[in-house]
């Protein structure tokens, strides 16, 4: 295995490319992009591609009318299909952005690579421990299509400044992650719960679509409009939020598949009929020895979003700032330091173009996005047995 310095070196150099990319493209350069899933979360990023040189969206999908309607306003005149599979058979789409729930993110994933598309696929990567297997295989057969996962994080200036901070001298040697992601709604708003539309109707929804390999149930508005709430197709803040921190520090910190993970909580505040927990402790134990640990809350957001690396040379604290302190016990002379590299808008999209391009590597490639989806359903797994769960990295299970 490489080592530990030479990995942050590595990291730090590709970062620092991805941050200085420049924007002057020729002609020849173009991307058209195919957007597949136009809700939320997908018109942003339709927003991204759209603001990045050179690109332009050449078709959109999406399972529900409304949502196809509104892309129209954006884009008037760009193709639009209730079938993602239509979309992959558009000759004119270079690489497709994946915006859907994590259920579905596997079969798109893989047929698109099989259509012969680049992807971006938002965060989490899979769902499962199947799909996560499915998704690297594929990716496999296609070696020569660019591939990146939607942890924004990883082509962040933070990420820049954390690869610097990350070295012996400074550091020592880490044993732990501290993690947390606490947010609070006004009373009688929970967090995610949307408002049913009187249009969201099985004539303007594919139900069918929606469901995907999932569990077969009768047409339910308040489930697609409110997936994140059920477990047939999100792990709730573990896979909304824990995974894009673990995705930023295995990046940086070159962890594999945790060892065990223990996950503890419960559906203690809103219960408005949601199946994932709004209150969650995760421990997760690494073969590194590294202790990752994390607490999340829907009820009281004092203690905010932040990460602390401990090292027994000094910390990293992570929040709006990224920050290093050295523990004086072992650097008497060390001095506190503040992280000063940008982010540049749109970076981690803007990342993934360049890397269509040929000019850059993918900041958050199908290997970290393995490693981050097996250790969230790890935990997912741990909550449903109400036990710890081990990796068994021979034969590929959790057990």
């Amino acid at each position: 295995m490489q080592s530990r310095r030479n990995f942050i070196g590595k990291v730090a150099t590709g970062l620092a490319g991805t941050l200085a990319a420049s924007n002057v493209l020729g002609a020849n350069d173009r991307v058209r992009v195919g957007l597949i899933g136009s809700g939320a979360r997908g018109s942003e990023l339709l927003r991204e591609v759209l603001a990045c040189p050179n690109t332009e969206c050449a078709a959109v999908a999406d399972i529900y009318t409304k949502h196809l309607d509104a892309v129209q306003g954006i884009i008037p005149g760009v193709k639009i299909y209730q079938d993602y599979q239509r979309l992959l058979e558009n000759h004119a789409v270079d690489a497709v952005v994946i915006a859907t729930p994590p259920h579905l993110h596997a079969s798109q994933f893989v047929a698109s690579v099989d259509a012969g598309k680049h992807v971006y696929v938002e965060r989490v990567m899979a769902f499962t421990l199947e799909d996560a297997k499915a998704m690297r295989v594929a990716s496999q057969r296609k070696p020569d299509l660019i591939m990146q996962v939607g942890h924004q994080a990883c082509s962040s200036g933070h990420a820049l400044d954390a690869a610097r901070f990350l070295q012996p001298e400074l550091m020592g040697r880490v044993t732990g992650v501290r993690a947390q992601f606490f947010r609070n709604t006004p009373s009688g708003k929970p967090q995610w719960a949307r408002p049913i539309y009187p249009d969201m109707t099985p004539e303007n929804i594919d139900w069918k679509s929606f469901l995907g390999e999932g569990p077969r149930r009768e047409f339910d508005a308040n489930r697609y409009h409110n997936w994140r709430l059920f477990q047939d197709y999100s792990g709730g803040s573990v896979t909304e939020n824990l995974s894009m921190q673990l995705a930023f520090w295995y990046k940086l910190l070159d962890l594999e598949i945790p060892r065990a993970a223990t996950m503890a909580g419960g559906v203690y505040l809103w219960k408005d009929g949601r199946e994932v927990p709004d209150t969650m402790h995760v421990s997760l134990e690494h073969s590194e020895e590294v202790l990752f640990s994390w607490d999340s809350g829907f009820g009281n957001s004092q203690p905010g979003v932040s990460e602390e690396v401990l090292g027994t040379h000094g910390t990293i604290s992570r929040s709006q700032q990224l920050r290093y302190a050295p523990q004086k016990v072992n650097r008497p002379a060390g001095n506190e330091m503040v992280g000063v590299a940008r982010t540049e808008p749109r970076a981690h999209m803007q990342n993934f173009l360049e890397a269509i391009r040929g000019r850059q590597e993918v900041n958050c490639p199908v290997d970290l996005g393995f490693r981050v989806s097996i250790a969230c359903h790890m935990a997912l797994e741990s909550y449903r047995q109400q036990r710890t769960v081990f990796w068994d990295p021979a034969q590929e299970e959790i057990v």
